[in-house]
């Protein structure tokens, strides 16, 4: 992609995405991806502009975090011809498991992958949503490598430079097609 298309791809992007004040509670302003997701040909634009920043980093599979990951890794997946591999929330996957802890503001809470889907030597591109704080992907990142995966990346329609998510993944490449701060 060069950097005029870049540069295009991401004032569309932005321009769908729309900030809510005060959500989830006051003082937030929510980075709203639903005006995104509602308009086709933006929505389209963000999967062929994530594929032209994952598909270089060579991945072998897609590993996608629930909820609103699966929402661009299913047609980020299809469109580079990969296998998607999710990960959820504690007791959604019926067969074996290995699971990860990893901390939320107050509290903790698990994630979960099939116990076969990561296989070792294999290089993986994590997907989600938006790089916020980075305690998600950071977890998710360490289950990938504790089972034998390598990252290739790890991708984000949106980034909230601002929360410093990236540093948590230090040592993997990050590819964001939309920053704040």
């Amino acid at each position: 992609m060069t950097a005029a298309s870049h540069d295009t791809v991401e004032s569309v992007l932005t321009s769908l995405i729309r900030d809510v004040p005060d959500f989830p509670k006051p003082g937030i302003v929510f980075k709203d991806i639903t005006p995104l997701l509602e308009d086709a040909a933006g929505f389209r634009a963000c999967i062929e502009a994530l594929a032209a920043r994952v598909s270089p980093h060579r991945p072998d599979a897609l590993v996608a975090i629930e909820s609103r990951g699966f929402i661009f890794g299913a047609p980020l997946a299809l469109h580079l011809g990969l296998p998607l591999i999710v990960v959820r929330k504690p007791g959604k996957l019926p067969r074996a498991t290995e699971s990860v802890a990893y901390q939320l503001e107050y509290g903790e809470d698990r994630l979960e992958v099939h116990a076969d889907a990561i296989r070792a030597g294999h290089r993986y591109a994590l997907v989600d949503d938006v790089l916020a704080t980075g305690g998600t992907a950071e977890a998710v990142t360490s289950l990938i490598t504790r089972l034998g995966g390598q990252m290739a990346c790890a991708a984000f329609p949106l980034e909230l430079g601002f929360l410093g998510g990236r540093a948590r993944l230090a040592g993997a490449v990050t590819e964001s097609l939309v920053r704040y701060g």
